[in-house]
């Protein structure tokens, strides 16, 4: 197949580097050749958090009990998120939304459009979906390198990643958010404390957090500010690393992932034959309507991880059609996952040190002690941030700062729904700076986090501070209940 870049003139003028195309270049080969791979990160940080636990006083046996005791705490959500890239990765791969992926790939016709086309549809997708996000930008990533030449790879792959270091967490699968609209989803403690400055009501609802205007303006605004970064990041044909140049290689999608139905003994009409996957399919279909019928209120209150997972796994064996051809799928999305299920466990052990200990509450205490209304939400942020890129998890992490953080808007007389918007922002922000999250992404496209954290760490640079100044600004627009 030939390249859009083949079909384009060449006016024999070579495409001019941008100032911050260049710094990004400089940020990757820093990051290249100082910053060890996404499993080295949580070794240091480990052992970061047990010095901090150690300065603010703790004894080193309670840091050892709560990193033992947290090690395991995040199994279920280990197993919730290794589903999630499996299932994700199996939609994607089937023959509808492969081909898909390879007509959406012909849309940029240069290195530097095809870049930033990637940022939009990652931010796009995670807003819609976070986890389809990682998985299906990710793929398309890789086919648009196969057909643009000269684009290069590493800022491809970074900014398939993009929709996680920006506005998933202000979008319809925001962890946050859809906890704090829900009494099932809530734990009790952040209850009572929203209840405190509610008069009693012990739910946020979507209204209030991210389908204000103010959360949906702010959102927009860093989809912009993201997508004018992507552009100017793009590095010239003449300084690019294309996935040649990095030893990957690139087949096309739909060949690739075509399979073949054999049928050449009765016992393979089973695994050839669609029947089952209409009845496991309307079977799923049946409890879905049930399971999203029975929600108190607006039915996506009812959506959680086991949800997600399950539509996942119905959709992809409906694309696929035949059970042969899902279990390819699946046996060739389970390396993805390799890196949760390696790395998950040593991450619950520093969440475990930060949730089973007082150092949390004692970095927010400071916070709180130097801040007053106007200042609290970009505290918050930056404090979000911060402890995001040591626990990287967004529903997880916020049940950690929840309870102080709603009771210090209680106090300062800021309004609650916009400190979990506040939190989002923040949250997400993290993410371009730590490789948890970029893991299946990176599996897909068989690149390391050091390829592409210059370029992530470049795109935070711009969107934090825009993200600082608007919690600031809008803080003063919402009421307190």
């Amino acid at each position: 197949m030939a390249s859009n870049a083949d079909t384009e003139p060449d006016t024999g003028a070579p495409e001019k580097e941008t100032l911050l195309a260049r710094a990004a270049l400089r940020f990757t080969a820093f990051t290249e050749r100082w910053l060890p791979d996404a499993f080295g990160f949580v070794l240091v940080g480990t052992f970061l958090i047990f010095a901090l636990g150690l300065s603010t006083g703790e004894r080193p046996t309670a840091l050892v009990d709560a990193w033992g005791e947290g090690f395991w705490s995040l199994i279920e959500f280990t197993l919730q998120m290794a589903m999630i890239i499996i299932g994700g990765y199996a939609v994607a791969v089937s023959a509808p939304v492969a081909k898909l992926i390879a007509r959406l790939a012909q849309i940029p016709k240069s290195p530097r459009s095809a870049i930033t086309f990637t940022a939009a549809v990652a931010m796009i997708s995670s807003y819609l979906n976070w986890a389809f996000s990682l998985v299906f930008t990710a793929i398309l990533a890789k086919e648009i390198a196969r057909v643009v030449r000269g684009v290069d790879y590493r800022a491809l792959g970074a900014m398939s990643f993009l929709g996680l270091g920006t506005v998933w967490a202000q979008g319809l699968s925001g962890s946050a958010a859809l906890q704090v609209a829900s009494t099932v989803s809530s734990p009790k403690p952040v209850q009572d404390v929203i209840a405190d400055g509610r008069g009693g009501e012990k739910v946020i609802p979507l209204t209030d957090t991210i389908f204000t205007w103010q959360s949906l303006v702010a959102t927009a605004a860093i989809f912009v500010v993201a997508l004018v970064m992507a552009w100017f990041l793009a590095p010239s044909p003449s300084r690019a690393k294309t996935a040649e140049d990095l030893g990957i290689e690139l087949r096309p999608l739909v060949e690739e992932h075509a399979v073949e139905v054999k049928r050449s003994r009765p016992g393979d009409w089973l695994e050839s034959s669609p029947v089952f996957t209409v009845l496991i399919g309307l079977l799923g279909l049946w409890y879905l309507v049930r399971h999203f019928s029975a929600a108190e209120g607006n039915p996506i209150t009812a959506i959680d991880l086991n949800t997600v997972n399950l539509i996942l796994l119905l959709l992809a064996l409906c694309l696929h059609w035949r059970p042969v051809r899902m279990v390819d799928a699946v046996r060739r999305g389970a390396p993805a996952a390799s890196g949760v299920l390696l790395q998950f466990p040593l991450y619950g052990g520093i969440f475990g040190m930060i949730a089973f200990t007082g150092i949390s509450k004692q970095i927010a205490g400071w916070l709180v002690s130097v801040s007053n209304e106007v200042l609290f939400a970009p505290f918050i942020a930056l404090y979000s941030a911060v402890l995001g890129v040591f626990v990287p998890s967004g529903g997880s992490k916020w049940v950690i700062e929840a309870p102080y953080v709603i009771d210090a808007a209680n106090q300062l007389h800021v309004n609650q729904g916009w400190m979990v918007v506040v939190y989002d922002l923040g949250e997400a922000s993290a993410n371009l700076l730590q490789p948890f999250w970029m893991l299946p992404t990176l599996a897909i496209l068989g690149l390391k986090a050091r390829d592409i954290m210059g370029y992530t760490f470049a795109m935070f640079l711009a969107c934090f501070p825009a993200v600082l100044i608007m919690v600031t600004v809008f803080a003063g627009t919402l009421p307190f209940p």
